[in-house]
Formats: C-alpha cells, structure tokens, sequence
C-alpha cells in the first residue's frame, strides 16, 4: 500500500488518459490498470472488515448474554435441587434418602429439557408424581405386601382420588411455562449470535466492489488522497452492496420484539 501512495504522489505531475482503467475515471488520471485493481482488492478487505468489526459487538452481546443466563438458570436449578434435598433429609430423614433417585431422576430430566433434551415436560411430569406416590403408599403399608398390578391400578385413579390434591396441576402449569421460556430464550441466543456471524459474511458482488472503490479510492488517481465521501454517498453504496440483507430486517425486528417479551412471560 506505500508503494501505490508513493507512485500516486511521483505521478500526480504525469497525468494521463486512463483508457485502460474499468471503474476510476479514465480522464486526467494517476491511475492504470494495476493500481485500479490494488484499489479493489483492498476494498473487499476494507469492506470484510467493516463488517466484521462492526457485527463483532453485536455477536459478543449475543454470546454473553447466553452464557450469563445460561449460567444463571442451571446455577438456580441446581440450588432448587440442593435446597430441597437438605429439607426433605431434615424432615423425613432415612425414608427421603432411600427414595432420593425419585427426585434426582425429575431435576435430571429438567435440566436435559432446558439443554435441548427431548423431553415432553408433561409427561415426564406426570410420571413423577406416579412414581412419588408410589413409593409414598409403600413407605405408609410396608406392612403389607404391594403388587404391582396394585400400584397400576392405584396409579389408573390418581387424577380422581388426588393424593397430593392440587400442587401436581399447579406445579406443572409453573414448571412448565418456566421452563419453555427459559429453553426458548437462551436458544434464541444463540440463534442471534448465529444470524449475525453469517450475515458480517457478505460476499460482494462485483457491482459492490466497484461502488466501494470508486467512494474510497478513485479520488486517489486525481491526487485527493484525503477526499472523504459525504454521508449520503456512503449509505447509497451500502445499501446497494446490503440490498440482499435487508430482507432480514423485517424478520430480525420480529425476532428481537420476541426475544424482549420472554423473559416478561409469567
């Protein structure tokens, strides 16, 4: 890049017809061909760099907001469990110990749920207060002998007899919309760190790269190496190397809008 400065200054005083020249103005010029092509390659530099650089905090918010959230859910999730783990062994002792995988196995499942599990929170909710009341109805008859038709036939009532009244509707209404927002938001996340890393990868048309090396660097050929483009200028010829992009807009404004309203989902 020195080199091509110092030939512009030395030729300033030997203009001459750029009859080769396919982008710069051919008349009155400092510029041949091989400078003409100089400038081009280093406005798809200039311009792949802009791009980058200017999506790069975009994609750090996204990646830093995921792993704050994402470390934040799974660091209360995991307090939730612990929480309940030392109540329950300080009121129920022995008999909660024996019977802990029940709730391990349920924490388990949330937790590959929020991870991208497939897991059908309703059913696997349900399944726990099955298998809860199970082994609560054996821990209060161990006297007697259970059989597993028994528990079957007990487990087939359930819904009538309410053992643990409304807490497993209510619990699986919370849980539940708790958990999709929470799933749904930290892959939205993600899915925005995404969009934006693909879209700073814009391949330029020739059309682009003509439009960018003719507003940063033709002046150079009429010696006005500090010649800035006004602003208007400069969004004209981005808005036509972008035009593809700019289909995003509508959708990307759905996103965010989205993206804004979970976290205030109750």
């Amino acid at each position: 890049c020195f080199h091509l400065i110092v030939k512009l200054h030395c030729c300033v005083s030997l203009w001459s017809v750029g009859d080769d020249l396919r982008v710069c103005a051919p008349q009155r010029t400092c510029c041949n061909a091989e400078m003409e092509e100089n400038f081009s390659q280093r406005s798809s530099r200039d311009f792949e760099k802009l791009m980058d650089d200017t999506s790069e905090e975009l994609r750090d918010a996204f990646m830093t907001g995921h792993k704050r959230f994402d470390e934040f859910f799974l660091e209360l999730l995991e307090n939730t469990e612990r929480s309940l783990n030392e109540m329950f062994l300080r009121t129920y002792g022995k008999p909660y110990l024996q019977n802990a995988e029940v709730f391990q196995g349920l924490f388990a499942e949330l937790k590959r749920y929020y991870t991208g599990g497939n897991v059908n929170l309703e059913e696997m909710l349900n399944d726990f207060w099955m298998r809860l009341l199970e082994r609560m109805f054996q821990l209060l008859n161990s006297q007697y002998l259970i059989t597993e038709d028994y528990l079957e036939c007990i487990g087939k009532y359930m819904e009538q007899l309410k053992p643990f009244g409304d807490v497993p509707k209510k619990l699986k209404s919370q849980v539940t919309r708790a958990f999709i927002a929470a799933r749904t938001f930290v892959q939205g996340l993600m899915v925005g760190r995404e969009v934006a890393n693909r879209v700073s990868k814009v391949t330029m048309s020739s059309a682009c790269i003509s439009g960018f090396t003719k507003m940063l660097y033709c002046s150079y050929c009429q010696g006005l190496f500090t010649l800035k483009p006004c602003n208007n200028y400069c969004l004209n010829v981005m808005k036509g190397c972008l035009a593809n992009q700019a289909d995003l807009d509508p959708e990307w404004s759905k996103y965010i809008g989205k993206s804004l309203f979970i976290p205030q989902t109750k």
